[in-house]
């Protein structure tokens, strides 16, 4: 996810460069501006354009994290009916490749159906987080207006169908190949942690030189979300910084 879930390179080149401009950049990956009103995804496209040959699905969920991580996680993929078990695993980690949907619900990348956000979910994670993508992709796949699904998904917090994240939950997201939406492209690779909702400064994230970052999330998912970018992708290469 998600939500999962992709920041703008100038983020990056403020957060190197020790600038305030972590701060401006921070509308990136999952977020952009709502009052957007000229998004060129107003509804969801047909659903083979979300949809991706199996294997080549595993491939790019596995490659959010180090082979040493995702060669022993689990893998799930989307198929017609909702995620799916394509992999059974032996570590607590679940990987995944999140599509647009896991997006705040305004973002205007909320139906884009190229994004592709592979990440490898740790046990905590996996226990929260992919609960929250399966639900919130079965209302999708429903044909649930937006104002249904933030309501669907209200309920199952009601519910106890969905629980906030537990201590410890993070995930990978590291894959070269991942396209996290139109106006941040394969940004960079990173790490996210998820916590029940807090207060940024608590993580002093989003400071000049600090290395934490807020992700913009909807209140109604009951988590805060924090990247820290990395100086390497999943297959060991370096990330160039100044490419973005």
């Amino acid at each position: 996810m998600q939500r999962y879930i992709a920041i703008a390179a100038l983020m990056v080149g403020g957060l190197f460069a020790g600038s305030f401009a972590v701060v401006v950049v921070i509308g990136g990956w999952w977020s952009a501006q709502a009052q957007d009103a000229k998004t060129p995804y107003p509804s969801m496209a047909p659903l083979d354009q979300y949809l991706m040959e199996r294997n080549a699905e595993i491939a790019l969920a596995r490659s959010a994290a180090p082979g040493s991580i995702s060669q022993d996680a689990e893998v799930m993929v989307l198929g017609r009916h909702g995620y799916e078990t394509a992999a059974k695993g032996k570590n607590g980690f679940v990987c995944m490749v999140e599509r647009s949907w896991a997006a705040e619900i305004d973002n205007p990348d909320f139906w884009n159906p190229k994004l592709r956000a592979p990440l490898c979910l740790n046990p905590p994670a996996a226990r929260s987080n992919v609960p929250l993508t399966t639900k919130k992709t079965e209302f999708v796949l429903a044909a649930r207006s937006k104002a249904q699904i933030v309501e669907d998904i209200k309920a199952a917090f009601e519910k106890k169908e969905l629980t906030a994240p537990e201590p410890g939950a993070m995930s990978y997201m590291m894959s070269k190949q991942q396209y996290l939406g139109d106006r941040n492209g394969h940004w960079h690779p990173h790490l996210m942690f998820f916590v029940q909702l807090t207060d940024s400064a608590a993580w002093g994230a989003d400071l000049p030189r600090s290395p934490v970052l807020t992700l913009p999330v909807d209140t109604w998912e009951r988590q805060t979300v924090f990247l820290v970018p990395v100086a390497k992708w999943s297959d060991g290469t370096v990330d160039a910084t100044d490419e973005h």
